[in-house]
């Protein structure tokens, strides 16, 4: 299966959106799954995460505890 190709990050954003709504899992797992199934290496795809995806990658570790939770100000 040769890997899919993307004109831009935000095709590639989308994408990964499709395997997390599909395969409910989450973004992290989405983007490994795809480097895993193109025998992509994740640094290879760094360029191709734009700052969206990125954010919901860092909430999934946050709920997912990998990460420390942000201190919030009650305004």
């Amino acid at each position: 299966m040769e890997p899919k190709m993307f004109k831009n990050t935000n095709e590639f954003s989308l994408y990964i959106e499709d395997i997390v709504a599909q395969k409910k899992i989450s973004h992290m797992d989405a983007v490994l799954l795809y480097c895993h199934e193109n025998f992509i290496d994740p640094e290879d795809i760094s360029s191709m995460v734009n700052k969206n995806l990125k954010q919901k990658i860092e909430l999934n570790m946050i709920e997912q505890n990998y990460l420390p939770k942000k201190g919030t100000l009650d305004i």
